[in-house]
């Protein structure tokens, strides 16, 4: 039997990594993938691997991410290592973003997405919260955060689930959506 990869995209300050965390609190057997990051892992935020550009494009060039994306200044990859989980009939969810999906679901056409929103109130506020922007980069992420998912192939399940509310309610949608029936537009 094989595992399931989720997607788990939307703008900066939706709660993706927050949401990832506390369904792996309720469901242990879930993997949260390891992203490997061109940002220093003393930044803070999600648990990462903080590398700089050349160790990045080594490791890219050496095939070990089976995705790898670039926004807000930085590069993202998620390590081959989801493979070796899936194949052993592990739940993957990753943090990915929305301009890759169309490439993440060309690579594993199972890829089911989860679409974390918030109203834009509430990413600023999150976004300010946190601190690791400045406020040209806080109005950036912001500029960006109603991208709209791009067109994606017949079959590929999107869950919405908006997090501006108590986490609890978003909690709950996500482990519906994990759920092995669920997962459609």
């Amino acid at each position: 039997m094989s595992g399931r990869l989720f997607a788990v995209v939307g703008p900066s300050g939706a709660g993706k990594d927050t949401l990832m965390q506390a369904v792996r609190a309720a469901r242990p057997g879930v993997v949260l993938a390891r992203r490997v990051i061109t940002r220093p892992t003393e930044a803070g935020g999600e648990d990462f691997e903080g590398v700089d550009e050349a160790e990045f494009a080594r490791r890219m060039t050496a095939g070990a991410f089976v995705l790898h994306w670039r926004a807000h200044g930085l590069r993202y990859g998620v390590p081959g290592a989801v493979r070796a989980d899936l194949a052993a009939g592990r739940d993957v969810l990753f943090n990915g973003s929305r301009a890759g999906l169309a490439e993440a679901a060309a690579a594993f056409p199972a890829l089911r997405v989860l679409h974390i929103t918030a109203r834009p109130e509430v990413l600023a506020a999150r976004l300010a919260a946190r601190g690791r922007e400045c406020a040209d980069q806080i109005g950036a992420r912001l500029a960006r955060a109603d991208l709209v998912l791009p067109g994606l192939p017949a079959g590929v399940a999107v869950t919405e689930i908006d997090n501006s509310g108590p986490l609890d309610g978003a909690v709950a949608m996500l482990l519906a959506a994990l759920q092995p029936d669920s997962g459609t537009r």
